[in-house]
C-alpha cells in the first residue's frame, strides 16, 4: 500500500511541476513580447529589468544556464545606463543584486574561476564610483557588503564540495571586507561632526516603503540629472550622516575579522592570521572591550616576540598596557610594563621612565598615572578601579612573571664555574643581572633555585639596608650596569656522582611584605629569544673561570649543569687468579684489597659482577656466568662481600668469590670498592664516601674435546644400526686444560628407544687424570629398539671432573655432549655366530650360528658353507628349511684348523627367498676371521 502510495505522490509532484514550468515559461514569453516595443534611448531603465525577470523566471523554471545567460545581460545593460550622483546608489544596488545572482549560478556550475573572474570585474568598476563626497562612508559600507557576500557565496560552495587554496579561499574577501568597515568608520569619523543633529523634517521617514531598491526618499522616483530640492538634498545628508554616527562600526568589523581568522587558520596562513588578530584586538579596544581586546592581544606578543618584530611588538604592547590600566589588570600592567622598558622596545626614553615610574608607584601601593591615547570616560573608570585598590588597605597578592618568555628590562646569567667539582671542594655559582633601564631600580630578594632544594638556602640575597645610598646596598641595579653575585656551598654526599643544576633564580622587585613581583627565569636566565643559540657559540669563546666581570654580557657563557665528582679513591685492588677458566667449573677469584690511603677507612663493601664485555667496538651481553660468594650459597649477577667495618692504613685483606660459566669465551668483571673516609672541607671534618672501581678479564676454555662415533661388533665405523642389534658407542675425550683434571667417572643418558645390550655398564674412565692433550677412550655396547625404521636420538654423555690442584675443597663439575643421531633400519634375519675365541692346530673348534626370523611370516631358507683350505669342515654344506614367525634355527659346525695364525674362516652364505640380499646386512655382523694357535714348541733340557 505504501508503494502505490509513493507512486500516486510522485506523478501529482511531476503534475505540479509541469504546470508550474508551464506558467514561468508563459511568463517569461509575455516579458520578451512587451519587451520587443522598447527602444534603448527612452526605455533604458526597462531592459535591464526585462533581463531581470526573464532570468529570474528561467532560475524557478530550474533552467539556470538560461537564468545566467539573461543575469549576464542584465548586467550589460546597467553598464550601459548614464551614472550621476544623483542615480548611483540605484545602479549599484541593482548590480549588486545581479551580481549575487551571477557568482551564485557560477558556483553551482562548479565554475568558481568563473565567478572569481565576475567579481573581481564587479569590484574594478564600482570601486572609484563613491557619488556624493559628503556621504563617501557609504561607498565603503557598499564595497564591504560586496567582499562580505562574495565570501559567504565562496564559503557555502566549498562546504558544497569545491575546493580551495592557500592564495584563494574565503578569508581575502573577509579580510578586504573588514578592510572597508575599518574605512568607513574612518570617514564617519571625518565626515560627521560630533554636534550633528537630525532633521525636523524627517526626510528618511518613508525609507522603509520604497517601491524601488537604491532610491533615496526625499526623491523617489525622481529621474532628472539634477537635484528637484537643494535644500531637501542637504538635510537627507545631514540625515544619512547622524544615522551613520549611531552605528557602532567596531561590532560590524569584529564578525568580519573572526570569519578572516578561521579562513586563514584552515589554510595554514599563521602570519595573516596573527596579522588579523591584531586588527581584531584594536577593534575590540575601540568597542571599548579591554578585557577581550587584551586577551587577543596577549595570544600574539610570542610570536612577534621570537621573531623579533620589535616595531611590531612595541605597538601591541603599548596598546595592552593601555587595555591594562583602564581593566586595573595588575599582572598584566606590571608584565607589559617590564617588556616596554626593555631594550629592544622602540619607545623613547622619556616613555620608558614615565612606565618605570608608574611601576615603582604600583609597588609602593599608589595610583599609577593613565597611559596616553586613552578616552576620557574610560580613564575615569581605570583611575576609579586603581584608587579603589589602593585605597582599601590592602596590597595586592604577590604574582610571578616569567621572564624566559618576554624581553624584560632587566637579564640574568647564573653559570656554575666549572663543569665538574670534587665533592671535597665547594661549588661556586656566578650569577650576574644587567639592567636596561632608563633609571636606578632596587629590588627586594634574589634567590637561586636548584635541583637539589636543600641548596636553595645557599643563594639568596636580601636587601635588609633600607638606605638610599646605592653604595651600601648590594640590591641596587644601575642602567646599563652588571651586577654580580657569588654564591658558594659544599655538597651533600648523597649527590657525588650525580649531576647538580640551576632549576631557576627569582628576582623580587617590590616589598615583601607588601606589593610585589617575582621575576622568574627558569635554568640560568639568559635572552633565550632573542640568542637562542649563544649558549654553544659563546661557551666556545669565553672560559667558566674567566673574569665576567670584564666580557660582555652578551657574549657570557651559559653553563647552568656542573657533575659532581667523586674523590679519588686511594686503594691498591687487584684480582688475583689463576686462568684460564674451565667451562662449568667453579673458578677461585681472590680480590686483594690494601689500604693506601693516610687515614683509617670505615664502612669498606667490596662488590664483583659482570658487565657487558667489548669486542671491535660493539658492545655485546656476557649470559650464562654466575657469582657465587661461597659454594653452597646460590648464584647471582652481583655478590656483595661481607662489610668491614674498618681498615687500617697498609693493611691488606683478601675476600674470596667463585665464578662459574657454561661457555667459552671472555668475562670481563667490575670489583667495586666502596668505603668512608674522615676529610676537612674548609675547616669541618667531614666523612666522604669513596669508589674504586677496577675491571679484569677472564678467559674461559672448554676443558675436554669429545668426540662421538658408532661402530659395529667389529669395530668398524657405521652410518646405521639395525633394530634389535647390538652396536657399539665410541667416547674419545681429549683433554684442552692446561691444568690437570681428575675424573670422576662418565654416565651415558640414553633415549627411549636405545639401552645397554648388557645389563650392567660401568664407566671405564673412573678415577683417571688427564694431562694437556691426554686422550681417553671408551666403549659402550647399546642395541636399538623398535619396529620402523627412523632417526633415533641416542642421548648424551656426560663427564664428572675437576682440577686436581684443587683437591676435595671444590665440587665436581660435569661436561656433557649429545650423541649423533642415526638411522636405525629393520632386518628380517638376525644372526648369531658363537664360537671361541682363539683356536689350536689340529684341534676341534665348535661353530655355532643361530638364525632368527624377525618377521610375522614362515621364512625359506637356502644355506651353503663354502670350504676353505685353513680348515677341515664337518656339518652341512648346503641345507634347505623352514623358519617359523618369530622362531630360532641353529647351525653347529666342528672345524679342524689346518694352519696357524690369523686366518679366514669358511664363509658361510645365507639366501632367503622372500627377502633377496640379506646376506649384504648380515655380513657386517659374521665374523671372517680367527687366530690358530700353533703347536706349543717342548724345550729341551
Amino acid at each position: 500500500m505504501l508503494s502505490g502510495l509513493s507512486c500516486l505522490l510522485f506523478r501529482l509532484e511531476n503534475a505540479f511541476y509541469e504546470l508550474a514550468q508551464a506558467y514561468y515559461h508563459h511568463e517569461s514569453r509575455v516579458v520578451k513580447a512587451h519587451r520587443d516595443h522598447l527602444n534603448k534611448t527612452t526605455h533604458a531603465l526597462l531592459f535591464v529589468r526585462h533581463q531581470f525577470k526573464v532570468a529570474f523566471y528561467n532560475e524557478l523554471k530550474q533552467d539556470s544556464h538560461t537564468a545566467l545567460k539573461h543575469y549576464r545581460q542584465a548586467y550589460l545593460h546597467l553598464h550601459e545606463l548614464r551614472i550621476t550622483d544623483y542615480n548611483l546608489l540605484e545602479i549599484k544596488t541593482n548590480s549588486c543584486i545581479v551580481n549575487f545572482k551571477i557568482c551564485k549560478l557560477c558556483f553551482e556550475h562548479n565554475t568558481p574561476l568563473d565567478a572569481i573572474s565576475q567579481f573581481r570585474r564587479h569590484v574594478d568598476i564600482y570601486k572609484s564610483k563613491i557619488g556624493t563626497a559628503d556621504l563617501a562612508f557609504e561607498h565603503s559600507a557598499w564595497m564591504s557588503k560586496q567582499f562580505a557576500v562574495f565570501g559567504d557565496l565562496f564559503e557555502e560552495a566549498i562546504r558544497a564540495g569545491l575546493t580551495a587554496i592557500q592564495t584563494q579561499h574565503p578569508g581575502f574577501y573577509y579580510q578586504e571586507a573588514a578592510r572597508y568597515a575599518i574605512a568607513r568608520k574612518q570617514l564617519c569619523r571625518g565626515l560627521c561632526p560630533a554636534e550633528l543633529k537630525y532633521p525636523a523634517s524627517d526626510p528618511l521617514a518613508e525609507a522603509d516603503k520604497m517601491e524601488y531598491y537604491g532610491q533615496r526618499p526625499w526623491r523617489q522616483g525622481h529621474q532628472s540629472l539634477e537635484a528637484p530640492s537643494v535644500q531637501k538634498e542637504r538635510e537627507g545628508i545631514q540625515a544619512l550622516q547622524y544615522r551613520e554616527c549611531q552605528v557602532d562600526h567596531s561590532w560590524l568589523v569584529i564578525p568580519l575579522l573572526s570569519s578572516a581568522i578561521a579562513q586563514f587558520k584552515k589554510y595554514k596562513s599563521p602570519r595573516m592570521k596573527r596579522y588579523l588578530v591584531v586588527q581584531m584586538g584594536e577593534e575590540y579596544y575601540h568597542a571599548k572591550d579591554y578585557s577581550k581586546a587584551l586577551a587577543l592581544l596577549g595570544r600574539v606578543t610570542w610570536e612577534y616576540r621570537s621573531e623579533r618584530w620589535w616595531s611590531i611588538l612595541t605597538n601591541i604592547l603599548q596598546l595592552s598596557l593601555r587595555c591594562a590600566y583602564l581593566v586595573m589588570s595588575f599582572e598584566e600592567y606590571v608584565t607589559v610594563s617590564i617588556e616596554l622598558m626593555g631594550r629592544y622596545a622602540q619607545v623613547p626614553r622619556e616613555e620608558k621612565i614615565r612606565i618605570q615610574m608608574n611601576l615603582h608607584k604600583i609597588f609602593q601601593d599608589e595610583v599609577p598615572e593613565p597611559e596616553h591615547g586613552c578616552e576620557h570616560d574610560s580613564v575615569e573608570k581605570g583611575r576609579a578601579l586603581w584608587t579603589t585598590i589602593s585605597a582599601g588597605g590592602k596590597s595586592r597578592s604577590p604574582i610571578v612573571v616569567e621572564m624566559n618568555s618576554i624581553t624584560a628590562f632587566v637579564e640574568c646569567k647564573a653559570c656554575f664555574t666549572a663543569d665538574s667539582f670534587l665533592c671535597e671542594s665547594p661549588v661556586t655559582v656566578k650569577l650576574g643581572l644587567h639592567s636596561f633601564a632608563p633609571m636606578p631600580i632596587r629590588f627586594s630578594q634574589l634567590s637561586v633555585r636548584f635541583s637539589n632544594e636543600a641548596y636553595n638556602q645557599f643563594g639568596i640575597v636580601v636587601d635588609e639596608n633600607a638606605v638610599d645610598d646605592p653604595i651600601e646596598s648590594t640590591s641596587y641595579l644601575k642602567p646599563g650596569q652588571t651586577l654580580w653575585h657569588t654564591f658558594q656551598f659544599i655538597v651533600e654526599q648523597d649527590d657525588v656522582d650525580c649531576n647538580l643544576s640551576i632549576a631557576g633564580v627569582d628576582l623580587v622587585l617590590g616589598s615583601l611584605e607588601g606589593c610585589c613581583a617575582t621575576l622568574r627565569w627558569t635554568d640560568g636566565g639568559g635572552d633565550a629569544i632573542v640568542h637562542p643559540f649563544a649558549t654553544q657559540v659563546h661557551r666556545k669563546k669565553v672560559a667558566l673561570n674567566a673574569d665576567f666581570s670584564v666580557v660582555s654580557w652578551d657574549v657570557l657563557p651559559s653553563n647552568y649543569s656542573t657533575h659532581i665528582s667523586p674523590r679519588e679513591a686511594n686503594l691498591d685492588v687487584q684480582l688475583l687468579q689463576k686462568g684460564p677458566a674451565l667451562v662449568n667449573e667453579f673458578y677461585l677469584m681472590t680480590v686483594s684489597i690494601t689500604n693506601t690511603e693516610v687515614a683509617q677507612i670505615s664502612n669498606v663493601r667490596t662488590s664483583i659482577s659482570v658487565v657487558t664485555a667489548v669486542a671491535d667496538a660493539v658492545a655485546t651481553a656476557q649470559p650464562n656466568t654466575f657469582l657465587y660468594e661461597d659454594i653452597d650459597l646460590p648464584c647471582s649477577q652481583l655478590i656483595s662481600m661481607p662489610l668491614l667495618e674498618e681498615l687500617k692504613p697498609n693493611q691488606k685483606v683478601d675476600n674470596v668469590a667463585y665464578v662459574r660459566c657454561v661457555d667459552s669465551g671472555a668475562r670481563l668483571m667490575c670489583i667495586q670498592v666502596s668505603y668512608q673516609i674522615p676529610i676537612d672541607i674548609s675547616g669541618k671534618m667531614s666523612m666522604c664516601n669513596c669508589m674504586k672501581e677496577i675491571t679484569s678479564s677472564i678467559e674461559v676454555c672448554e676443558p675436554f674435546n669429545i668426540t662421538v662415533s658408532l661402530t659395529n661388533m667389529k669395530f668398524e665405523k657405521i652410518e646405521k644400526v639395525q633394530l634389535g642389534e647390538a652396536f657399539l658407542s665410541r667416547m674419545e675425550v681429549k683433554c684442552l686444560s692446561p691444568w690437570p683434571v681428575a675424573l670422576q667417572g662418565s654416565s651415558l643418558n640414553l633415549a627411549k628407544l636405545v639401552k645397554f645390550a648388557d645389563e650392567e655398564s660401568l664407566s671405564q674412565l673412573t678415577d683417571v687424570s688427564l694431562k694437556q692433550n691426554d686422550c681417553a677412550v671408551e666403549f659402550r655396547c647399546l642395541l636399538s629398539s623398535g619396529q620402523t625404521p627412523s632417526e633415533i636420538d641416542i642421548g648424551s654423555y656426560s663427564i664428572e671432573w675437576r682440577r686436581v690442584q684443587n683437591g676435595a675443597a671444590v665440587p665436581f663439575a660435569s661436561t656433557t655432549v649429545s650423541l649423533p643421531t642415526v638411522e636405525a633400519e629393520p632386518i628380517p634375519l638376525s644372526l648369531h655366530v658363537d664360537m671361541p675365541a682363539y683356536g689350536h692346530m689340529k684341534a676341534v673348534l665348535p661353530l655355532t650360528y643361530l638364525l632368527h626370523n624377525q618377521t610375522p611370516f614362515v621364512q625359506d631358507m637356502e644355506i651353503a658353507m663354502e670350504s676353505s683350505e685353513a680348515f677341515m669342515l664337518s656339518g652341512h654344506k648346503q641345507l634347505f628349511f623352514r623358519i617359523l614367525p618369530d622362531s630360532q634355527h641353529i647351525l653347529r659346525y666342528n672345524l679342524f684348523p689346518l694352519f696357524p695364525g690369523y686366518v679366514t674362516l669358511p664363509r658361510l652364505r645365507v639366501n632367503m627367498v622372500r627377502y633377496s640380499g640379506v646376506l649384504d646386512q648380515l655380513s657386517s655382523v659374521v665374523p671372517t676371521h680367527i687366530f690358530i694357535k700353533p703347536f706349543e714348541k717342548k724345550v729341551s733340557a
